[in-house]
């Protein structure tokens, strides 16, 4: 069996998935490149709880866990089968620290992607939290533990955004702000050298670190790529961009 990639998705707005636009399509070539996966594990920032938790449902639940948006969008159902014999390999691999969690299943940081990139629904994916209580090292540390994966047939699949600041959102912006597309480009450079203490270090970017991460739910996922990385992966970069100001859609393949 091939070595699986492991991925990052910048997610951006739920909206891409009843969109068709240049970033979609970019995840669905991302797809042409990785082997067919056994199953998904996917560790989204939407499930940013006390506590790492894994999915371990047969038939997982949509959760729209968005506001106002289109009717069309809460119409989006991904039905999946869930991955239970992964969600037990996880919890093997992360032993005491990862409990079985049924209540939360399918957020958009899981469907908006894969809702693009495997549309027929018949890949079995599980889904891992971001612990809210753990340290940027904590998480990059879990992504290691997760490594064997790569091994077994199954595509790590972190989704999150680089840059994550709704506060500061201009939804007719096709660009990003100066401190938007600093920082996102910063941590780019990072991990195409493969300085990932950078990386899991990225207060130390000073002011536009603290613009564009004032939460790290979202860049949280990004440390469990790095960690499940090997050292001689190669590293593409897709959706190398800043959107409405304070969203950044850049993704990362390792491997």
């Amino acid at each position: 069996m091939s070595k699986m990639p492991v991925l990052f998705i910048g997610h951006g707005s739920p909206m891409n998935a009843i969109e068709d636009n240049s970033f979609t399509q970019s995840w669905k070539e991302m797809v042409k490149k990785v082997p067919i996966p056994k199953a998904i594990l996917v560790v989204s920032a939407h499930w940013y709880v006390k506590g790492t938790r894994i999915l371990a449902d047969e038939k997982p639940k949509m959760t729209y866990d968005m506001y106002g948006f289109p009717k069309d969008l809460y119409q989006v159902s991904y039905d999946a089968p869930g991955a239970v014999e992964t969600a037990k390999r996880v919890q093997k691999l992360l032993g005491n620290t990862v409990q079985v969690d049924n209540s939360w299943g399918y957020d958009h940081g899981n469907w908006v992607v894969l809702h693009k990139m495997y549309p027929n629904c018949d890949i079995p994916v599980t889904q891992l939290s971001v612990d809210q209580t753990l340290s940027a090292k904590g998480h990059f540390l879990l992504g290691q533990k997760l490594k064997p994966l790569r091994d077994e047939g199954v595509l790590i699949l972190a989704s999150g955004d680089v840059v994550h600041n709704l506060q500061r959102v201009n939804w007719d912006s096709t660009s990003g702000y100066d401190w938007a597309e600093t920082f996102d480009h910063q941590i780019r450079d990072e991990i195409l050298a493969g300085r990932y203490e950078n990386v899991i270090n990225y207060e130390a970017f000073g002011k536009a670190a603290q613009c564009s991460v004032p939460t790290p739910d979202h860049y949280y996922p990004l440390l469990y790529m790095i960690g499940a990385a090997d050292a001689d992966d190669n590293v593409t970069v897709y959706n190398d961009a800043c959107v409405m100001g304070s969203l950044s859609m850049t993704s990362y393949m390792l491997g």
